[in-house]
């Protein structure tokens, strides 16, 4: 059995040696030999790929890939997936937080039962903003993109090859890792998996990063957000109705009643608040649609290890 491991690199040119080192030991460790180690650099403003290439040059099992500039951690990995030659694909960050030595509790989890194994985490190491934004999105995607509620989405995972074969199915430059995987199979479990505290750096996600990466998994795997927004179109014009309605009756029967210009001003702005809300909205998936059509890529490589390695 062929071991693929897939890790997304930004801003670790400090971390991603000792990662490569440590998954050498683990398989070691197992009699593993036939794997492949796929490391594709997000094109930071650092010496990260300086340090690939030089893993590539200490072990022939190491890929490299370099993005010609950067398109964001789904769209890496969709290239490592892309390049994997191996019947099982895991999939780790560049940190160190996802322990190697772990990777055989995920491996040997996916069997004739499942197809995906995601790590859960029992004590999390990440700062509490990042804890935060990892339990909103496991909650949106649950009513989202209908994820079991019991399923937690990490980034540390193996799957089996047929599943990574459908994924690299998709073209859409806005690539979404963990919707693809729900959408390919239902055979998805959890096992549990020690987190390590983030050994240089700090985490790249910052409150835009979530913002996108929901954006993404929304408008390429969901309409709800759609539904939502004509069944708040329906709720305020029928309140609207009927307000109106009170007004009339009140008028007919000569009720004096304070017409309130602040409140009304208030209002109407609080309306075409939400209409423009909702329009952003329509907005957000005809310019993906439109994007999708132009064909813009999901990433571009601009230097491939194995090229380089052919030239010389």
């Amino acid at each position: 059995m062929r071991i693929s491991c897939v890790i997304p690199c930004y801003h670790s040119q400090l971390t991603i040696a000792d990662v490569v080192a440590d998954i050498h030991q683990v398989m070691a460790a197992h009699g593993q030999q036939d794997y492949e180690i796929i490391l594709v650099n997000d094109n930071p403003p650092d010496e990260t790929w300086d340090t690939i290439q030089r893993l590539r040059r200490e072990d022939a099992r190491v890929h490299g890939l370099c993005f010609s500039r950067n398109f964001g951690q789904h769209s890496a990995l969709m290239a490592g997936y892309r390049q994997v030659t191996g019947d099982i694909v895991v999939s780790l960050d560049d940190d160190g937080q996802n322990p190697p030595a772990e990777m055989f509790r995920l491996i040997d989890a996916v069997d004739g039962k499942h197809d995906v194994v995601y790590a859960d985490y029992p004590r999390k190491q990440h700062t509490w903003f990042r804890n935060l934004g990892s339990r909103m999105t496991n909650r949106m995607f649950t009513w989202m993109l209908e994820k079991p509620k019991e399923l937690y989405l990490a980034s540390y995972w193996a799957a089996k090859r047929f599943v990574i074969d459908e994924m690299i199915r998709c073209e859409s430059p806005f690539p979404f890792v963990d919707g693809l995987a729900l959408q390919t199979t239902t055979r998805i479990i959890n096992v549990p998996v020690d987190h390590l505290p983030r050994a240089e750096g700090e985490s790249g996600y910052s409150v835009f990063s979530l913002l996108r990466l929901w954006t993404n998994a929304f408008t390429s795997f969901s309409v709800k957000p759609l539904r939502i927004a004509t069944m708040v179109g329906f709720v305020t014009a029928f309140a609207g109705l009927v307000v109106g309605l009170i007004l009339v009756i009140m008028k007919l029967r000569g009720m004096d009643f304070n017409e309130g210009w602040t409140s009304l001003v208030a209002l109407m702005l609080f309306l075409f608040g939400v209409l423009m809300a909702m329009l952003g909205l329509v907005g957000e998936y005809v310019g993906r649609i439109f994007i999708s059509i132009n064909r813009r890529p999901q990433y571009v490589i601009e230097f491939d290890t194995e090229r380089e390695a052919e030239r010389a």
